[in-house]
């Protein structure tokens, strides 16, 4: 769940420097950030950890548009008996299933990304126990090789840390506010309203040289009920209008390849 307010990690992100790696575009901590910016591919990730409340609508909504979604889990997630019936139809409808760490920790501070909170053992333990809950319902390591770490949040550290276990750890791409779907009036001026999210897809599509060409957009796959505004029931529309534009939507690893 992203919990940082979206202004702190939009000029986080956008503030560093960006390289083209055979993989894709990756920021200056190590992490993937984007795919080929000259294919006009997007990939639709789905994180969750408490809430999975859109889960059946996402899911219905990829099967209408015949599109493969990538989803990352926290262990919680995986091991919540409410959740087994989703996990199995996401598994058995050809979505990616991956990793999100397993507690949902929070690996560095807020406002000194260089800070660690944790130590190697800690994070390895965390992230490993994530894909042993995976392996419970069928997923092997070796084929979630990329994972999306909790919060989004992250330094050099992490990235390292993570190669060291064979994975790649990648981001969504900044520059649209849609890690925003989290949030809910309670929490005031941080609030943002799923038309405003919506338009910020599209206003990025029409300003950005490359469109939205090997775009990372991650949506939340539940929310705290306190949002009643769910962006997840514009993802029937948002398809409709990004396909119209030629857009195709594939797998992180057919966007990526192998790490």
């Amino acid at each position: 769940m992203t919990r940082l307010p979206w202004l702190i990690v939009l000029l986080t992100l956008t503030g560093n420097a960006l390289a083209q790696s055979g993989n894709g575009v990756t920021d200056q901590f190590g992490a993937i950030i984007r795919g080929d910016t000259l294919r006009k591919e997007i990939a639709l990730v789905f994180t969750g950890d408490e809430f999975a409340d859109g889960g059946e609508h996402i899911l219905s909504t990829l099967r209408k548009h015949k599109v493969k979604g990538s989803f990352f889990f926290t262990g919680n997630f995986y091991a919540n008996v409410i959740f087994q019936s989703l996990i199995k139809k996401l598994k058995a409808k050809g979505h990616y299933l991956g990793a999100h760490s397993d507690r949902h920790l929070l690996y560095a501070d807020w406002t000194k990304r260089d800070s660690l909170l944790i130590d190697q053992n800690t994070f390895a333990t965390d992230l490993l126990n994530n894909y042993k809950k995976m392996a419970d319902v069928g997923i092997r390591q070796s084929e979630a090789p990329y994972f999306i770490p909790p919060y989004e949040w992250y330094n050099k550290e992490i990235v390292s840390w993570a190669r060291q276990l064979n994975l790649q750890l990648i981001n969504f791409t900044p520059g649209t506010r849609s890690t925003a779907d989290y949030t809910h009036p309670e929490m005031g001026r941080s609030y943002v309203d799923s038309e405003t999210i919506y338009n910020s897809i599209l206003a990025y599509e029409l300003k950005d040289r490359n469109g939205l060409n090997g775009f990372i957009l991650l949506i939340h796959i539940g929310t705290d009920p306190r949002r009643t505004d769910k962006f997840y029931h514009k993802l029937d529309q948002l398809l409709e209008q990004l396909k119209a534009k030629g857009y195709r939507f594939v797998r992180i690893d057919k966007m990526l390849g192998k790490p």
